[in-house]
Parts: structure tokens; sequence; C-alpha cells
């Protein structure tokens, strides 16, 4: 009869966890000095969003935005001139 355990996967496993581990260690080093990374990041798009709300999301950076608005759910009707 066949030995039913399988150590060999079990093995696979715990050097895939070990990975993802140390991968999420390093990410945590190269921000780990910047607490707000997250945060700043938020706030930069969310002022390039007002931005571009100012402008009537004309400029060509704003395009991102076109397929978002002009619906009832966003609140934000602008002519486009596509």
């Amino acid at each position: 009869m066949k030995e039913p355990h399988n150590h060999a996967h079990v093995g696979y496993g715990m050097i895939v966890v070990a990975a993802g581990l140390t991968a999420i260690a390093l990410v945590a080093l190269a921000i780990g000095s910047n607490v707000l990374f997250g945060d700043n990041i938020q706030r930069a798009n969310t002022a390039h969003f007002k931005e571009c709300k100012a402008n009537d999301f004309k400029t060509k950076d704003c395009e991102k935005y076109w397929d978002r608005i002009n619906t009832d759910i966003s609140g934000i009707h602008v002519d486009l001139g596509k």
C-alpha cells in the first residue's frame, strides 16, 4: 500500500508561505518610514479630480473620468463634446 503522506507538497507550501511573508516584509520596509503613504496617494488623486471638475473635465489628463461622469449616480453632468 502506498504511503498516504505527501511531504513534498507540504514543503512546497511552506516555501510559498515564507516567500509571501518575505515580500510583505520588503514592502513594509520600503514604505515603513512613510506611515501616511496611502493617505498621500488618496489626497493627490482627490486633488486631481477636483481640478478636473473645476475645468469641466476638458483637459487631456481628465479623460480617465469620462466614462464615469454624466450619470445619475455621479450627479455630474458635463457636455464632453466627444
